[in-house]
Order: C-alpha cells, then sequence, then structure tokens
C-alpha cells in the first residue's frame, strides 16, 4: 500500500477515536464554555451559549454526565464553567465532585445562563459568549466537537483558525476524501498492528467497562438488559445488548469514557462492542481482533464522510453496517461479501432520523444492528440488492455516496422539522 496513503488512514483513525465522557454534545457546549471562562479570566457574571440546532437536539434530552441527573444546554454549560480546565477536552467532566453540582445548580438558580438556537451556521456549531464587568469573551467551535474555530477578548479577535473556519465539514477534513472501500480493505489486511494496537486497546477496554455497566445497572428504559431477557444469550443477541446497553448507561449519564468513532459516543459503542462480542465467542486472536476492528471504525467513518457529523440520519445505522463487516471479516468473508452487507444494510435501515440524544438511542442501535445482521445473513446466501432498486448503484462505493447525499441533503426539511417539533415539546 501506499505509504501516503497507509499514513493518512492511520491518522484518520487516530483523530476520530477519542474517548469521551459522556454524549459528546453536552461536553462540546461544557468544554466551549470552560475554554469562554479560561480566556475571560474569571467566573463571569453573564453567559450566553448560542448552538445550531443538532447541538440543541442532540442536548435537549440527554443527562449531562456527573451533573446529579440534569440536562440542557443551562446545565451543560454550567458544569462546564465550573469544570474549568478545558484542556481536558471531551473529558472535562470527569472527576466532577458534589460541591461543583452543588455550584452549577446554584449557576442556574442565578439565571445568568441565557441559551438561544444560532440560525444559518454549520450543523455543529457552538458559541459561548462570557461578561463580566468591562471585560468579554467568546469562543466559537465549529466543525467538530473540540474545533475552536474563533477566539475573542472584549470584541477584539485575538484568533481565527483560517483552515476551518466557514468551511463544511467534509472540505476541511480533507483527507477522508481518500477513502474507499478497496483501499480499506487492503490498508486493513497490510496495517501493521502495533500501529494500531494502543488506540484499539483502549476502544476495547472503555467501551466494554460501560457496556458491563448497562447491563449491570439500571439506566434509561434498559434496552440491553430486555434484549437478553427476552430473545436469550446466544452471541448474536448479546453483540447488540453490548451495544444498546452501553447506550443505556451513557445517555442516561453514566460517568464512564468511551472511545467515539465521527464525533459519536453511540456510534463509537456500536461499531466496536458487536466485533468485540464476537470475537471474544469464537477465540478470535488479538491481531484478528484489531484488523476487524479497523475495518468496522474505517467502514463507518467512510460512511459519516458523506452524511457529515450531524443530520437527520441516524448514524448508528452507519456504524452498524461497519459493525458486522467486522463480524464477517472475522468470519472469513471475501470483499464482495462485505460490500454486499453494507449496501443490504444502508438500503433497508437507511431512513431511521435521529429526533436527538435520549434513552431511545439505545433501541435505535438494537435496530439498526438487527437489520445489519439480517443483511449479512442475505449477503451470505447471495442475495443483495440491485442497481436502480431505490437508491443502490452500480457499486457499494457508490451506493454509500448516494445514501450519504440522501442523509445530507435530502433530509434538510426533515431535520428542521424535528428541531421544531422538539422545540415544542417541553421536558
Amino acid at each position: 500500500m501506499d505509504r501516503y496513503l497507509y499514513e493518512n488512514y492511520l491518522h484518520i483513525l487516530k483523530e476520530e477515536l477519542i474517548p469521551a465522557l459522556g454524549c459528546t454534545e453536552p461536553i462540546a457546549i461544557a468544554y466551549a464554555a470552560a475554554y469562554a471562562r479560561s480566556v475571560l479570566g474569571e467566573m463571569p457574571e453573564q453567559v450566553r451559549v448560542s448552538c445550531s440546532g443538532n447541538i440543541v437536539k442532540n442536548v435537549k434530552g440527554v443527562t449531562v454526565p456527573g451533573s446529579g441527573g440534569m440536562k440542557g444546554m443551562e446545565a451543560a454549560a454550567a458544569m462546564g464553567l465550573i469544570a474549568e480546565d478545558y484542556t481536558k477536552e471531551l473529558e472535562i467532566l470527569d472527576d466532577v465532585t458534589e460541591e461543583d453540582i452543588h455550584n452549577a445548580k446554584r449557576l442556574i438558580q442565578q439565571k445568568i445562563i441565557r441559551c438561544e438556537l444560532a440560525r444559518e451556521v454549520d450543523n455543529l456549531y457552538i458559541s459561548v459568549w462570557v461578561q463580566s464587568g468591562e471585560e468579554s469573551a467568546e469562543v466559537t467551535v465549529s466543525g467538530k466537537h473540540t474545533q475552536v474555530v474563533k477566539i475573542q477578548k472584549n470584541n477584539r479577535l485575538i484568533w481565527e483558525n483560517p483552515e476551518t473556519v466557514c468551511k463544511k465539514e467534509n472540505e476541511t477534513c480533507w483527507d477522508k476524501a481518500l477513502l474507499d472501500l478497496e483501499d480499506i480493505f487492503q490498508f486493513v489486511r497490510e496495517v501493521d498492528t502495533t500501529d494500531i494496537a494502543d488506540l484499539l486497546d483502549k476502544q476495547i477496554s472503555c467501551n466494554l467497562s460501560i457496556a458491563e455497566e448497562g447491563l449491570k445497572t439500571r439506566y434509561g428504559v434498559n434496552v440491553g438488559k430486555v434484549i437478553l431477557r427476552s430473545f436469550g444469550n446466544d452471541v448474536r443477541h448479546r453483540a447488540i445488548a453490548y451495544a444498546a446497553a452501553g447506550s443505556d448507561a451513557r445517555m442516561s449519564g453514566c460517568s464512564m469514557p468511551v472511545v467515539i468513532n465521527s464525533g459519536s459516543g453511540n456510534q463509537g459503542m456500536t461499531v466496536s462492542l458487536p466485533v468485540i462480542e464476537y470475537a471474544r465467542q469464537i477465540g478470535a486472536s488479538k491481531e484478528q481482533l484489531y484488523r476487524a476492528l479497523a475495518l468496522s471504525n474505517l467502514i463507518s467513518i467512510y460512511q459519516k464522510s458523506f452524511i457529515g457529523r450531524l443530520s437527520a440520519y441516524c448514524g448508528a445505522v452507519s456504524a452498524a453496517a461497519g459493525a458486522v463487516s467486522g463480524i464477517a471479516w472475522l468470519e472469513g468473508a471475501d470483499d464482495e461479501l462485505i460490500e454486499k452487507t453494507i449496501v443490504n444494510t444502508i438500503c433497508t435501515a437507511g431512513g431511521m432520523v435521529c429526533d436527538g440524544a435520549k434513552p431511545s438511542c439505545a433501541s435505535k442501535i438494537a435496530t439498526a444492528l438487527e437489520a445489519a445482521t439480517l443483511a449479512y445473513e442475505m449477503a451470505k446466501e447471495g442475495f443483495a440488492f440491485q442497481p436502480g432498486e431505490g437508491l443502490v448503484m452500480d457499486s457499494a462505493d457508490n451506493t454509500i455516496k448516494s445514501v450519504g447525499r440522501m442523509a445530507k441533503d435530502g433530509m434538510l426539511s426533515t431535520d428542521e422539522e424535528i428541531l421544531e417539533i422538539m422545540m415544542e415539546v417541553q421536558g
């Protein structure tokens, strides 16, 4: 494999597979608030949080980790202001104390934090403006959850990132344009596993831990537990249950980190836990598991490069297609069979919408993985959807692109309507 391409694929994995504590959208608000406080140099007297619709959607119904059960933009910002250390990035709310929670609630009671919807901005956009006396500061995050694109102090620009500001995500992440299935397969076959071992060991350890916590303790509506009680403890249902249980815990405020994929912890768990469980079942070697996880992660990232980080398209579908591709790899499937599995998956469950982060994400993960498992079984029997049938194109790569186009451009009005409906519902 070309060395530049090899290094590029390693860079993509290292950039995307990072640890995060709790749902990434409230954590991103906490990060931006802490950063703004740091620029200001003291605790602010007034705070304004402006977020894109997709951030609002993904913060409204999810518990902020370590917050004692609080939800919403105001709670996320308050926790970030108290936690203060923005250098922890997506793990900023690690090690919060009862006193921190008390102080965050006091900030909310003082009504110093005002939250608003930002329009005509990137799908992933957060701006936090803070003021104390005559001093003010503003930090803007866009494109990625910790990608600061602008910093202002006293209404003067003190830093701006010309490489990313005012550009669309898939234009700034230019390296992802080099992804395609043929090269992904080649990379997975040829990668020196010592180059990815540390990265994937962390994914295995973190994501297994939160899944086991989700199966042990009651969180949300206990989707993972219900699957095992209702459908049995065979490997197929364990694989699905582990991914759902991780989401059960994470969406309901469990303060354990996960290794994310494409900016999402739910996708990070969906793309990894089923593969890990199948590997344990068949006694796969560590090297086999590393290669299968590299495949599952890259296939999910590839799909999301066309969809964008946040949209009306449920990312559990792209992650499930990646996960079952990894399982197929463990079972010795060839490239063609895996491509058929991907096409069958995304052209079956590709219409599932994202209506924000909340406990029902666990059920959507289970649904997507069930669809992907069926897609794989169909492919093993030689059945695959054909070009011209719906969004199916003349190749798996082009089908991924067509579904991505539908998800990113075609579902824009759907995304707007979902947000409007959600804003009408108090809770």
